[in-house]
């Protein structure tokens, strides 16, 4: 499980974020103040870092700088709120990897951080094969048995998203957040829609999936 810090002074939008990342199917590590942002930052090595930019003890800036200076590359997301004078390239210049300001909404702090979390993991193969299925990730494609499947965007997602979740546990509460966000689709039988419709494409049999899982009283689960 990828594990997220979030530094930011202010309680109940550090909670709020923590809560979101662990629905998010994230592990949230919180610190209030600077100081203790940046020793976290340093000893437990999270996958991502957020962080505000005002921050009592050490500035936000303080800590990317300092970071870096150490040769720690954990990818940083600056959190701002409206109207405060922030020079964005300096901020890149520094080693910032992207910039969201307050207020945001759940489905766009994920994405930005799904995509910065993309952009430092180029471990991550192109193309995924599982039974006579293959899923080329740059262009989108998914076919069996080499002809194309037409998945629409949230089928393909879906797809996508459990298999950078291969074998764990998902709630229908994770993945409606992840896939969806909870701002556009308040009804988690969404998800089981979805899968379902999805297994029709890419299970041999329906009646007997080999990879797209129930989990009974928790979700689904995928296996390759």
């Amino acid at each position: 499980m990828q594990a997220i810090l979030v530094i930011d002074d202010d309680e109940n939008l550090r909670d709020t974020i923590g809560v979101m990342l662990e629905e998010a199917g994230y592990r949230a590590l919180l610190a209030a103040d600077g100081k203790t942002g940046f020793e976290q930052g340093m000893s437990l090595k999270p996958d991502l870092i957020l962080v505000d930019l005002r921050l009592p003890g050490m500035s936000g800036v303080d800590i990317c700088r300092q970071l870096r200076a150490a040769q720690v590359r954990t990818p940083i997301i600056f959190l701002s709120a409206v109207g405060e004078e922030v020079d964005k390239v300096v901020l890149l210049e520094i080693g910032a990897d992207d910039y969201v300001v307050k207020p945001f909404g759940t489905r766009e702090l994920l994405a930005r951080i799904r995509a910065v979390l993309r952009r430092s993991s180029p471990e991550v193969p192109k193309l995924i094969r599982f039974g006579d299925i293959q899923v080329d990730l740059e262009r989108r494609v998914v076919t069996k048995r080499g002809e194309e499947i037409k998945l629409t965007p949230a089928e393909y997602n879906l797809l996508t998203y459990f298999l950078h979740n291969q074998d764990r546990p998902l709630t229908r509460d994770m993945i409606l957040n992840s896939v969806w966000g909870y701002e556009f689709y308040p009804n988690t039988r969404t998800v089981d829609a979805h899968v379902a419709k999805l297994r029709q494409k890419i299970e041999q049999d329906v009646n007997a999936p080999r990879h797209l899982l129930t989990v009974h009283g928790v979700g689904y689960r995928f296996l390759v």
